[in-house]
């Protein structure tokens, strides 16, 4: 997975005219991938890339050197259903570097058209990925008849273990308007604590909060000051027990060891599976917004990204405290859809390359009580969620499982070219719907 920030892309670039070169290449060529002078441009002809149902879906293909179309190359392509074997794959020669191919769905879902040249020893690569009836698709993963059984139980036995907060400040963090501390508390069971970083206004006052749940990896957080800035008590957390503020070396080493596919440990037993302590840890975090006397109750939103995406929604199904959330490409979505034939969400447990030692009939049952389809049922509140059909990382026929199911008021912020990434128009969005509802 990558590394998720929704408000900001920072690009560090040496001149003027590289600056223009990838903004063009962004905001017109979506997922085209550039290597030197030479780029390719897939995109599907609808509007929003979006067909129904048995509709002839033409892909448009074009290869640029510079900002010139090449003239007469040949290129490979493949159509299928994403994250699948190819159903058609062929070679196409551009005429003044233009082509189309053409593909068709018979059921909801997405057909993918990925486009590649080898030059030189350089593998050049494009793709676009059209949505048939997206909002049709449903989830294959079977909701268990004691999942709030379960869930509600896990939720009581946690909730008898005391916070123990402690806070430091981290006066090189602040502002001269926002407090920022390093934040840890017990959750989930004695002696397991969760760390985070909390911002918020140092004058006195009644604020509403957002709780920020990480994507997926292991790494140090920075805090979200910037909404603190705007009188919002925010509180970013990590998932795994360890501190935040640490070298950066520390969380390659976990993530290279210790905590290596951390999101399959134990999938074989619901009390013991990873995400166990992870879903508890985001209730507790609310347990703890709410505790201080700056937040206002009644104004939390939780907001988060792939991995953050699913806790994001998840924390809102768990936690009715929370008022609204926002959520991109979320992860975690409709783990069985490859034992259907088709895409299931990230970490793709089940797919062809885990099959011989994930699908397991009892790491299927489970898999059943922490996926996000389940909990995307018993959404109450409103939301905001953002996504391209270009994701390889969280396919977008997982997500769309989800979201289909959620009864409650939403909203789609749908950039279509995107990969795993939200646009700046996105992120600009992201943040005035947050603020928005939380009265600012």
């Amino acid at each position: 997975m990558y590394k998720i920030n929704l408000l900001q892309e920072n690009f560090f670039l040496k001149s003027i005219w590289m600056t223009c070169f990838i903004l063009t290449t962004f905001i017109v060529y979506g997922q085209s991938v550039t290597n030197n002078d030479l780029r390719i441009s897939v995109s599907a002809e609808a509007p929003n890339w979006t067909y129904e149902i048995g509709q002839e879906a033409v892909f448009n293909i074009q290869v640029y050197r510079g900002q010139e179309l090449a003239d007469d190359v040949e290129v490979s392509y493949t159509i299928g259903l994403e994250k699948m074997l190819p159903t058609e794959k062929g070679k196409l020669r551009l005429k003044g570097g233009k082509g189309t191919v053409k593909g068709m769905l018979s059921e909801a879902g997405f057909l993918r058209c990925a486009v590649s040249m080898d030059v030189d020893g350089t593998r050049y690569r494009g793709l676009a990925t059209a949505g048939f009836a997206p909002e049709a698709i449903q989830p294959t993963q079977q909701l268990p008849d004691d999942f709030w059984e379960f869930w509600n139980k896990a939720k009581a036995e946690a909730a008898q273990i005391p916070m123990d907060a402690t806070l430091t400040l981290m006066p090189e963090r602040g502002t001269e308007n926002v407090d920022v501390y390093q934040v840890s508390f017990q959750h989930y069971e004695k002696g397991a604590r969760l760390y985070g970083i909390l911002a918020k206004p140092k004058k006195a006052g009644k604020y509403p909060a957002v709780l920020s749940v990480p994507g997926a990896g292991i790494r140090p957080y920075a805090g979200i000051v910037d909404l603190a800035e705007q009188d919002v008590v925010t509180l970013q957390i990590g998932i795994h027990g360890v501190p935040v503020t640490y070298d950066a070396t520390l969380y390659d080493d976990l993530r290279n060891g210790a905590l290596k596919n951390y999101q399959f440990f134990n999938l074989d037993d619901r009390d013991k599976y990873y995400y166990k302590r992870v879903y508890l840890g985001c209730v507790r975090a609310v347990d703890y917004l709410s505790s201080l006397d700056e937040v206002d109750n009644e104004k939390m939103l939780v907001w988060g990204g792939s991995q953050g995406g699913a806790l994001a929604i998840i924390t809102a199904a768990l936690d009715d405290r929370i008022k609204g959330l926002a959520a991109a490409y979320p992860a975690l979505c409709d783990l069985t859809g490859y034992l259907q034939g088709r895409a299931g969400g990230w970490p793709h447990m089940f797919n062809e390359s885990n099959a011989a030692f994930m699908v397991k009939e009892e790491k299927i049952k489970v898999s059943a009580y922490y996926d996000v389809v389940n909990f995307a049922r018993y959404v109450k509140v409103p939301g905001l969620y953002s996504w391209g059909f270009n994701d390889e990382t969280c396919p977008p026929t997982s997500y769309y499982a989800a979201y289909n199911m959620i009864p409650a008021v939403k909203e789609i912020s749908l950039d279509p070219e995107r990969g795993h990434k939200t646009s700046d128009e996105q992120n600009r969005k992201v943040r005035a719907w947050l603020l928005e509802k939380l009265g600012k």
